[in-house]
């Protein structure tokens, strides 16, 4: 494909070829330096060559040249210490610069400066932040972005430190003062902060409630109350201790019970043997059940074997002793018992042997003798007899007892009479029957207090004892005093740890599992307190010391705290990390690496700090990159400029630069042409030098014409072009080891001042790069330079051949003139002779010379006579006009509806015949304009398509009208646009084609447009470009001789012609001269009976002067004026799609009223996409098709009444209403005001007029006049309804003026005052402060409508009361006139009313808001 890029505009003077080499060679290098401080590049100086003034200027382009170097280099450090090293404070220094350079200096000083010190100040709190020091901040002054950053920092800093000082004193109170509920109150914060605060409140809050929870459990155990648990949610560690904590509460619950349903068993029901069975305990509650098993089971077999033993002796056998292990007072009662059964053995012995003996044998008297035996059993023995008697029922009354007792029944006493030692053994047993009750009911007091109901530092308490039952009864205190103490020590430990306390350690003696919980709580401290040492120590060196890496290490943890503190240390080697992958980057930034980047993961703020950053680098790196590129593009320019300094053959020239050009820009082919000019005279390109040329291949060729292939094109064009994707066979790049086609193909013209000097191809493997071809642009330039340089060094060697062959010539010729001096002089006397004669010539030249003056000026003076009545006679003929036509407007309305359609008709037809009047009038006074140069010419850009769309709305619907064909045809080289004045143009191509279809009955009419012929052209305008337009007719045709009077004005081709088809025979003459303004003709063909063609001939670059000065010396005095764009007018129109005939009217008319054929116009198909597309924008008006479904037009209708600024609705309908339709049409108008229009032409010159309102510079354009009535309807009343209730002075001097402007403003509700003259319309807008609007006559008598018009403006409370200019003079500048005497609009009589209620109406929506 090929494409083609713009280059830079060289400069459109010629060159000089009449001024001196040297000169040239000066001003060459003087602007080569010039175009080298332009682009940057201040190592160019020019050097000295002898000449004062010549010297001057390059010792001040020197001085100015260090300068800029010196500025530029100090500039350059400061920027790249402050923003690439960092280095703040530096300032520029450059010695000897004053006026604006000292003045940029000491500004870039000075903003050095002010960021040094906002920076500093910035890096100062930043860094005390950092250090955790909250009370700094930022003082330095700022303005814009800086103190945009200052405030956030500082509110930042506020904000930390309130966070930091809610969050302490919530930790204080929850972890040091123990104070649970406490809630950090931070205000003002948002995002991250806020989230963190709410964060602290939040586990403040489920810390209080989860430590309170647990709490009450504690006490509730505490009290002895195991029914209430830990009922709040709770997660981690928290959640394990709850858990814990409620199988503790279960686990004493059922110790408890088993504990005393033992009890029970064993001391209460009597019944041995039985065991306490506690599922699922472990620990110190295992070892507590088994303990109370084994002492249960203990006091069993010892209990029973006494019982047996006492049950043996009982039965009389005392061979039995008690043998179970006992310890103790069981042990000592054991040896008692024992020691007891040897001695009633041995007294039974006795005692039977007495018995028998007394019993048996009768042997009174008869001692027993049982050694070792005192008191009791002495006196027993002495007793034997009483004993004998009495022994049955004491021993079963002890037995009895013993049994009760071994039951575990206290209650009962030994009540048998007994005397002596068995009276006193009665008492004993009974009184440890006592002692045993009461030791009972204390040991189950205790163990109930403290296993039960958990009130600890209970003491049993049983009075009267000793020996085995007071060290039993003081074991059990020591138990109880030992488990109160110990569990007190490890309540108060666990609290301290729960307040955040690890400072306080178990230090109460314990033994067993005790112990164990001792080393294990003890533990747990040490644990806590080492995690929290090592966590806070992390935290220091992280946060606040800013040493990366640190790792807690917590020795002997496992579980929670081991996955808390991998967790501390997996974030603090995340952050690590990122921390040193950040700064591992922006130090390689800082030395210069940018090739690097940020590939850490993170998430949140660093996340986008990394990205932040990565985006800086690449920043960096596009930015060097483009530096190093224009580097290069620089120091290769300089190269090859160097290279061609000092040449003078262009085919050296051109092989130094292919030598070193194709390499550099990595192409393996190169030509280079040369313009030269042929033998015909035509420019022609020659190959002076090659590279990469293969001598085998196929031979290039060695000229080509200017426009021949690509090369004579980009010669031509003076462009650029660029080929890619070559095809294969294109052209082979060869070399000793192969072949291959090249990919990209580049040809580059080379320009000095807007001329080709050569061009230059280069053909590559690979695209060139973007740098390459802004490289080969301006190398061209520079090559234009060198190239002209040495062809104008070649030349100026011609010339001093020439010069010195022309000396030679002129030595020879000087000999000869001295053979020729005598003769001369023989002749001087018959010259003075005949100047005698020229003397008298000039005299009479002379005379004639004032005659031709004085004729002159009477001639002017008659311009100026004939111009005045003109004028007069404009204004005589428009005011009368003007009552005429709005008269006839309100008759042709209709509005009080009580004309008959006939007188509705004939006040149509007045108006009609008005409007033609109006239209002679302005063709009358278009050719005085022409004839007096006056007309002025507006130079515009026109598309030639719009003109052509506004041919093709404007005639279409005629020729339509009179059953034509109607063709455009536009030839494939006819222009786009061309340059000329479009209202002019357009006027010439209506009357040409006006008169083409007023005068073809039947056939068809043509409009022809293509690109002129050089051969139809004149001799002085063949090498310009001119565009033709043809209107070729099948009418009347005209005669031969005929043809040269059609031209003059007043002049038809016969005196019938006129009768016939009407006409003031003014158009073709009036065309022709407004051809001739325009730089071009107008030529005619006929044949009578079978058409016409008008040709037009216009230059397509402009109208040039050169091009006038043939015109007459009549036409001469026209002005060219180039218009400003005006605004973009808006127009809508809503049509079905397959018929678009008012959108073709539209763009018509909008491009009439746009002089820059701005104007945009909308057309859409649907009601619903009309009202999205009025919404989008504003719009002047809406063009609606009534001959579609009325629904369309009322749902557009209903959306615009709610606008505050409605645009003007304008109606079309081809045929007559039918009643439905117009009962629709009633219902729109109620809804918003709509114009109905039959005519496609009355409805095109209603949109133009709506769309000029916008433009308060209208020029003339008479055809707002030409307006003619736009309805048979009545005018709706609600259409400027702002308008009803204002009051109007019209200031006229004319009664049929005022008569009639009155009757169209009373219509629509207005107050109309009147004023004769300009005086007195002063008065009255003094007396009457309720003016809102002046329609000022301009010609009046005693004080004239500019006059009135500066004095009004005089009174400061009017300067902005809008006035309106109405003139009947519709000469050049009246307009002008109006406006700079203080007129707000102007318009011309006659006056439209509808185009003035318009304005008026939009002055007054203006003045208003």
């Amino acid at each position: 494909m090929t494409e083609q890029m713009t280059d830079t505009d060289l400069g459109t003077a010629g060159r000089r070829e009449s001024e001196p080499a040297l000169a040239d060679l000066r001003l060459q290098q003087l602007l080569a330096g010039l175009t080298a401080v332009r682009d940057g590049d201040f190592g160019t100086r020019l050097p000295l060559v002898g000449d004062e003034l010549t010297d001057e200027i390059a010792a001040v382009f020197n001085g100015m040249v260090d300068q800029l170097d010196l500025f530029t280099s100090e500039v350059t450090r400061v920027a790249r210490e402050v923003g690439t090293d960092g280095k703040l404070g530096g300032q520029a220094d450059v010695p000897g610069v004053s006026g604006t350079w000292k003045d940029l200096t000491d500004s870039v000083n000075f903003m050095a400066g002010n960021l040094t010190e906002q920076v500093r100040s910035i890096a100062q709190v930043a860094t005390a932040v950092a250090n955790g020091d909250l009370s700094q901040k930022i003082t330095v002054d700022a303005r814009g972005e800086i103190l945009e950053l200052k405030n956030t920092l500082n509110t930042m800093v506020d904000q930390l430190s309130a966070f930091a000082d809610e969050v302490s004193r919530v930790a204080r109170e929850v972890g040091t003062d123990g104070r649970l509920g406490g809630q950090a109150q931070v205000p003002g914060v948002g995002g991250t902060w806020r989230a963190l605060t709410d964060s602290v409140n939040f586990m403040a809050g489920n810390l209080t409630e989860q430590v309170r929870s647990i709490a009450q459990v504690a006490t509730a155990v505490a009290n002895g109350d195991l029914s209430q648990k830990i009922t709040v949610d709770a997660r981690g560690e928290i959640l394990e201790l709850k858990n814990t904590l409620n199988t503790m509460v279960d686990q004493l619950s059922a110790f408890a019970d088993e504990v005393t349903r033992v009890a029970r068993e064993v001391g209460t029901d009597g019944r041995l043997g039985g065991q306490a069975d506690v599922k699922g305990v472990s620990g110190t509650w295992k070892a507590l059940t088994e303990s109370v098993n084994v002492m249960a089971n203990n006091l069993t077999n010892q209990v029973r074997s006494l019982a047996e033993v006492t049950t043996a002796v009982a039965k009389g056998d005392l061979s039995q002793k008690i043998r179970v292990d006992a310890r103790g007072e069981i042990l000592e009662l054991k040896e008692t018992m024992n020691t007891m059964v040897d001695q009633l053995s041995a007294f039974a012995d006795e005692v039977s042997r007495v018995a028998r003996e007394v019993g048996t044998e009768g042997i009174l008297g008869g001692q027993a003798t049982v050694r070792g035996v005192s008191g009791s059993w002495k006196d027993l023995t002495d007793n034997v007899n009483v004993m004998a008697s009495n022994l049955t029922s004491q021993v079963r009354s002890i037995a009895q007892v013993a049994s009760s007792v071994e039951r575990g029944d206290l209650s009962k006493k030994i009540t048998v009479d007994a005397q002596g030692e068995v009276a006193a053994l009665a008492e004993t047993i009974n009184t440890m029957v006592d002692t045993l009750g009461a030791f009972a009911i204390e040991v189950t007091r205790v163990a109930r207090e403290v296993g039960t109901e958990g009130m600890l530092g209970g003491q049993a308490r049983v009075p009267n004892v000793a020996g085995t039952w007071k060290d039993l009864t003081e074991n059990v205190n020591s138990m109880a005093n030992n488990l109160t103490n110990q569990v007190r020590n490890i309540a108060e430990v666990t609290t301290a740890v729960a307040q955040g306390d690890l400072k306080k350690k178990i230090d109460v003696d314990a033994r067993g599992e005790f112990l164990e919980l001792k080393t294990t709580v003890n533990t747990m401290v040490d644990t806590l307190s080492a995690f929290a040492s090592e966590v806070t120590r992390v935290a220091r060196e992280v946060g606040s010391e800013g040493r990366l890496g640190g790792q807690a290490e917590v020795e002997g943890v496992s579980g929670t705290w081991k996955r808390l503190t991998e967790n501390v240390n997996e974030l603090a080697e995340n952050l690590t990390r990122q921390v040193r992958s950040i700064a591992e980057v922006t130090s390689a930034v800082a030395t210069g690496d940018l090739t690097r980047t940020i590939s850490v993961e993170a998430p949140g703020e660093l996340a986008e700090l990394k990205d932040n950053i990565n985006s800086m680098v690449e920043s960096l790196r596009d930015t060097t990159t483009a530096n190093i590129e224009q580097d290069w593009l620089k120091t290769n320019l300089a190269h090859i400029n160097s290279l061609m300094q000092g040449q003078r053959v262009l085919t050296t020239v051109a092989g130094v630069i292919l030598d070193d050009l194709v390499p550099l820009v990595r192409a393996q082919y190169g030509t280079f042409f040369l313009a030269t000019t042929g033998d015909d005279g035509r420019t022609q390109l020659e190959l002076i030098a090659s590279y990469g040329h293969h001598e085998h291949s196929v031979e290039p060729r060695t000229r080509f014409a200017v426009g021949q292939s690509l090369v004579g094109q980009a010669a031509r064009t003076r462009k650029p072009i660029l080929v890619t994707d070559t095809p294969p066979d294109y052209l082979k790049i060869s070399s000793s080891l192969g072949q291959a086609p090249p990919a990209t193909l580049m040809v580059l013209p080379i320009l000095f001042e807007g001329q080709t000097l050569g061009v230059i191809e280069l053909a590559a493997f690979n695209a060139f790069t973007q740098v390459h071809r802004d490289f080969l642009q301006q190398l061209t330039e520079t090559i234009g330079v060198n190239v002209n340089a040495i062809v104008a060094s070649s030349r100026t060697d011609d010339l001093l051949e020439e010069s010195q062959r022309l000396a030679a010539e002129l030595r020879a010729q000087q000999e000869e003139l001295q053979y020729s001096n005598a003769e001369l002089a023989d002749k001087a006397a018959l010259m003075a002779r005949q100047n005698h004669d020229i003397e008298i010539k000039n005299i009479e030249i002379e005379h004639a010379r004032r005659e031709i003056e004085e004729r002159a000026q009477q001639l002017a003076l008659a311009s100026k006579y004939k111009s005045e009545f003109l004028a007069n006679m404009s204004h005589e003929l428009r005011t009368p006009l003007n009552s005429l036509l709005i008269l006839a407007r309100l008759l042709s309305q209709n509005s009080a509806g009580n004309l008959s359609s006939k007188q509705v008709e004939y006040a149509t037809v007045i108006h009609s015949a008005g409007s033609d009047l109006l239209q002679l009038i302005n063709d009358i006074l278009d050719l005085s304009k022409v004839e007096a140069g006056k007309m002025a010419v507006h130079a515009e850009s026109v598309p030639v398509r719009d003109l052509l769309e506004y041919v093709q709305a404007t005639f279409r619907p005629l020729t339509l009208e009179k059953g034509l064909e109607f063709a455009i045809v536009a030839e494939s080289d006819a222009p786009t646009e061309l340059v000329t004045d479009e209202q002019r143009l357009r006027q010439v191509l209506g009357n040409l084609l006006s008169n083409a279809v007023k005068f073809t009955e039947k056939g068809r009419v043509e409009l022809r447009t293509r690109r002129a012929d050089p051969a139809e052209l004149p001799a002085a305008a063949a090498d310009r470009p001119f565009v033709v337009f043809s209107v070729v007719d099948t009418g009347v045709g005209i005669a031969e001789e005929n043809l040269a009077t059609i031209f003059n004005a007043f002049q038809q081709a016969d005196g019938t012609t006129s009768r016939r088809y009407g006409g003031t025979g003014l158009g073709l003459s009036i065309g022709r001269q407004i051809a001739a303004l325009l730089g071009g003709e107008i030529r005619a063909v006929s044949e009578p009976d079978r058409g016409s063609t008008f040709t037009l001939y216009l230059p397509v670059d402009g109208i040039d002067a050169a091009g006038l000065e043939s015109v007459s010396a009549g036409l001469a005095g026209g002005e060219v004026v180039a218009l400003a764009p005006l605004e973009q007018p808006l127009v809508l129109v809503l049509e079905p799609a397959e018929n678009r005939l008012l959108s073709v009217l539209a763009h018509s008319a909008a491009s009439t009223a746009s002089r820059d054929g701005a104007a945009v116009v909308s057309t859409v198909s649907d009601s619903r996409e009309a009202v999205k597309v009025l919404r989008g924008g504003h719009y002047g008006c809406v063009v609606v098709n009534l001959d579609e479904p009325a629904g369309a037009a009322l749902d557009l209708m209903e959306p615009l009444a709610a606008e505050s600024d409605p645009p003007v609705v304008l109606a079309h309908s081809s045929q007559p209403l039918a009643a439905a339709q117009r009962e629709v049409l009633e219902n729109l108008r109620k809804i918003h005001p709509v114009e109905v229009f039959d005519s496609l032409d009355q409805l095109r010159r209603r949109i133009v007029a709506c769309l000029s309102v916008a433009d308060t510079t209208v020029v003339e354009e008479p055809t707002l006049a030409e307006v003619r009535p736009a309805v048979t309807e009545p005018a709706p009343a609600g259409q400027y309804e702002r308008l009803r209730g204002r009051t109007v002075l019209v200031v006229d001097d004319d009664s049929r003026n005022v008569f009639a402007i009155t009757g169209v403003l009373e219509l629509y509700g207005m107050t109309v005052l009147h004023a004769p003259n300009g005086k007195e319309g002063v008065a009255a807008v003094l007396a009457h402060d309720a003016i809102d609007l002046v329609l000022m006559d301009v010609m009046m008598p005693e004080m004239d409508g500019h006059a009135a018009t500066i004095a009004i403006r005089e009174i400061p409370r009017y300067a902005k009361l809008p006035i309106i200019a109405v003139t009947a003079k519709a000469m050049a500048g009246d307009q002008e006139k109006s406006l700079a005497a203080g007129a707000t609009d102007y318009v011309t009589k006659p006056v439209d009313a509808q185009d003035l209620l318009t304005r008026m109406d939009r002055l007054l929506n203006v003045s208003s808001g």
